[in-house]
């Protein structure tokens, strides 16, 4: 009996290859990803860094996706340096054109930098959603497709529109409260295929019973 697909293969499924595992196509060492988060593109699944945009090194903000993450076609990532000098006369970023203008290049203090990008384990993202600088997105939650994340969604939350905005809870504060304690997708792959029927269930009480 196997233990799932192998987390440090591009596909999961080799038949299926517009689903890749991210962490194992990202180059950029300030995108952290964990084992099975997936991205889902038939025009280029292993493109997924492409979707994240105005990553600059010299600024040095960090993409972390958690595990068991399924992020649908059109997403896109946009990062601190999209940010421009708000408490200026201009916002126009003369320092990047040089040519005599990197004079006006701000600092980074100068800059609203809004930190590091962070979503939870479990998430799932749907199409063409858009997540802006420094949102956190916690364990569990769903975003609607189509959606412009601009605040943290809280764990197991749905959260649609533009600007998103919570749509409802997925379960009762209890059982969120028990699940961000199980923590399921730190568990090894044995114990998770062992659990599959009860992880997939509609009857949420069933989770309970697992040692």
């Amino acid at each position: 009996m196997t233990n799932g697909p192998d987390p440090n293969k591009l596909y999961p499924n080799e038949n299926i290859k517009q689903v890749c595992y991210i962490k194992n196509v990202v180059t950029n060492p300030n995108i952290i990803v964990g084992d099975y988060t997936y991205y889902d593109d038939a025009d280029g699944a292993e493109d997924f860094e492409k979707h994240v945009t105005h990553h600059y090194p010299f600024i040095g903000d960090k993409l972390i996706i958690g595990k068991f993450c399924a992020i649908a076609k059109g997403i896109q990532f946009i990062m601190n340096g999209a940010n421009h000098q708000m408490n200026s006369v201009t916002t126009y970023p003369f320092g990047i054109m040089m040519n005599g203008w990197e004079k006006a290049m701000p600092a980074l203090a100068d800059l609203p930098l809004k930190g590091d990008t962070i979503v939870g384990n479990d998430v799932w993202i749907g199409q063409n959603v858009t997540v802006m600088p420094g949102v956190t997105i916690g364990d569990g939650a769903i975003i609607a497709a189509n959606s412009v994340v601009t605040k943290d969604v809280p764990s197991y939350h749905v959260a649609g529109g533009n600007p998103a905005r919570i749509v409802k809870k997925r379960f009762d504060d209890e059982l969120i409260n028990y699940l961000l304690g199980l923590k399921w997708w730190d568990w090894p792959a044995e114990k998770v295929t062992a659990n599959l029927p009860i992880l997939v269930s509609s009857d949420l009480e069933l989770i309970k019973t697992i040692e």
